[in-house]
């Protein structure tokens, strides 16, 4: 099994920036690929950014330009840049990895607010 566990959440001003962090643990040998999803309020669950199995970043087209997805491999953990925020990137974000041989695994998500 995988454990996930997101941080870096938090309450920001309209163009600021946050950084999240994942955190993986268990078999983490099997993670095929990993990302980052996201639910705003009343709306559901949409991708945000991820790697394919071969590494390639994938972005939604509204957080292009404004977040990074990168990895540490050596610390198993996965990170989210997000950098001139609006007000419409306000959800909780939730880290999410294939494991091979088993489906997919989730955290337990981390909020983020950005006020205008």
């Amino acid at each position: 099994q995988v454990q996930l566990v997101e941080s870096g959440g938090g309450l920001v001003q309209a163009g600021g920036s946050l950084r999240l962090s994942c955190a993986a643990s268990g078999d983490t040998s099997n993670i095929l690929t990993m990302g980052w999803y996201r639910r705003a309020p009343g709306k559901q669950r949409e991708l945000a950014a991820a790697f394919t199995s071969i590494g390639i970043a994938n972005y939604a087209d509204s957080v292009k330009g404004r977040f990074t997805i990168s990895r540490d491999n050596a610390k198993n953990t996965l990170y989210l840049q997000m950098n001139s925020l609006k007000p419409e990137d306000t959800a909780v974000y939730f880290c999410n990895a294939y494991v091979n041989g088993v489906g997919y695994a989730w955290g337990q998500g981390t909020q983020v607010t950005v006020s205008s």
